[in-house]
């Protein structure tokens, strides 16, 4: 067990009271004899409420806010715990969980943007894997790569987060790639993290239900090149996003290094682009050469996902050839625009994570390309988020798919029915099916040769979340049995 005290972590106390540290916890129920208990800000309620319940479980410091010791300071006073109060306890818990665990993978990057850093960090583990590095990716979809782990976060909170890169370290992987999450860079989750380089995809309408605002939005993102990259990091930007060119303006006032990614005027740049109907030629320029190379992947989204990735490899330090190289060998994300199943008429299937509106167009422009018929979309979503997104996913939907059916999210704790209604005022020609699975079987139904139906929102997740319980479903196996049934495979 890691024992180091206060001090090491870089914490001082009132009265410089200086004890040894077994542990950090978040949660007082975790609590045990000897822990820093970080008693946190929250929407809700304020973690002062429950250091009561820590110094009962034997925390031997107590890490908060002015208005935390205030909650609790009749306890505190009768205590001879060691109290650290702050202004940012979520940042001091950041920096001392990184003291604590004290290691972390040598070559890290992050990549934040309202859609694509699961791709993206997904795609800098396989470059690195494909060159022989032991790599891993960290996000929505746990730990993958050549050591694993599950993750309940995105970005997960700050103890959860350091344990995990010092777990990978000990395990021999030297470089990871990560995903970071507004949420996560707003409460300071990954300020202890030392990264190489990180990324920027994309800015569009999601999370205002927590944020409020899109400059309060904009500026959670931007934390992560105006203070986690350190002034010597690499950022890399896509300037074809309408704020880049904001965020790019942020990373060169820190005197940090940029790779600019583009279609036009960027370092890193698609010159050309031709699609098939499995997947694509990309012609790269790159510091004054063009490189030829195929991906396997659908979408135009996809390749501007990658170029952010290998913009991400070669800054840190990766020969550019041998990053081109690698990418005919990357593979779709699972739940982002995944090939889910083919029916006999040769008609195809695929599930996408889309469930924002920019990302239900991306989405269907990008297959469109791709497709000789018909395009028919499934769009739902979700419940206790951002409402004022819902119509707009509906019309998003309508404009650039043939046919639309419109069916359940994630309702969570609220009416299906209303949600649904929500969406169809976006596009009240779709057909309205609230049974996810229904939704599915009639979509595929309607599949003619050369048609190909999208299925939007859920992508890789395996559960549907009505009111407090998740029912296992999978749009991607839900797809597969759709096919097998109306083409005979099933018995």
């Amino acid at each position: 067990m890691t024992s180091k005290t206060l001090s090491d972590l870089g914490l001082t106390a009132k009265g410089n009271a200086n004890p040894v540290i077994t542990g950090l916890s978040v949660d007082s129920r975790m609590v045990k004899d000897g822990h820093l208990f970080a008693a946190l800000p929250g929407s809700r309620v304020h973690g002062g409420t429950f250091i009561q319940y820590a110094l009962r479980m034997g925390a031997a410091a107590i890490l908060t806010d002015a208005a935390g010791a205030q909650i609790a300071a009749q306890e505190l006073s009768a205590s001879d715990a060691a109290l650290v109060i702050t202004e940012s306890p979520r940042e001091a818990l950041s920096l001392a969980a990184a003291l604590y665990f004290g290691q972390q993978p040598q070559t890290m990057v992050a990549v934040t943007g309202t859609n694509g850093k699961t791709s993206v960090s997904t795609f800098v583990r396989q470059i690195w894997i494909e060159m022989g590095l032991p790599a891993v990716n960290l996000g929505t979809t746990g730990v993958e790569g050549a050591w694993q782990a599950p993750l309940a976060h995105t970005t997960p909170e700050p103890i959860t987060l350091h344990r995990t890169l010092a777990e990978a370290a000990a395990a021999g992987i030297t470089h990871a790639a990560m995903e970071a999450s507004s949420h996560g860079l707003d409460q300071r989750r990954l300020d202890g993290v030392v990264l190489r380089a990180a990324g920027f995809t994309n800015f569009t309408q999601d999370h205002l239900d927590y944020h409020h605002t899109f400059e309060a939005y904009f500026d959670a993102k931007a934390g992560l090149f105006a203070r986690v990259l350190p002034e010597e990091g690499t950022a890399v930007i896509n300037i074809d996003d309408p704020r880049g060119l904001d965020m790019l303006a942020i990373a060169t006032a820190r005197g940090q290094e940029v790779i600019s990614v583009g279609t036009h005027g960027a370092d890193l740049s698609i010159e050309g682009q031709r699609m098939d109907a499995t997947g694509q030629e990309l012609r790269i320029g790159f510091g004054g050469a063009s490189y030829q190379t195929r991906l396997n992947l659908m979408g135009d989204f996809q390749a501007a996902n990658v170029m952010v990735a290998a913009g991400l490899v070669i800054a840190c330090g990766a020969d550019p050839q041998d990053v081109f190289e690698t990418l005919p060998s990357l593979r779709t994300v699972r739940g982002r625009m995944q090939l889910a199943a083919t029916r006999a008429n040769g008609a195809s299937v695929y599930v996408d994570y889309a469930h924002t509106p920019d990302a239900v167009e991306t989405a269907l422009n990008a297959l469109r390309p791709h497709v000789m018929g018909r395009l028919i979309a499934i769009v739902g979503a979700g419940g206790d988020r951002d409402a004022g997104k819902r119509p707009l996913m509906g019309q998003a939907a309508a404009r650039h798919a043939d046919i639309v059916f419109v069916t359940d999210d994630n309702p969570r704790s609220e009416d299906p029915a209303l949600i649904r209604a929500a969406v169809m005022e976006g596009c009240p020609e779709a057909t309205e099916v609230g049974d996810r699975a229904e939704a599915i079987l009639r979509a595929v139904d309607a599949l003619g040769p050369g048609d190909a139906l999208l299925v939007l929102g859920k992508g890789h997740e395996t559960g549907q979340i009505v009111g407090d319980a998740v029912l296992p479903f999978d749009d991607a196996e839900q797809a597969s049995i759709s096919v097998a049934a109306l083409d005979g495979g099933l018995t």
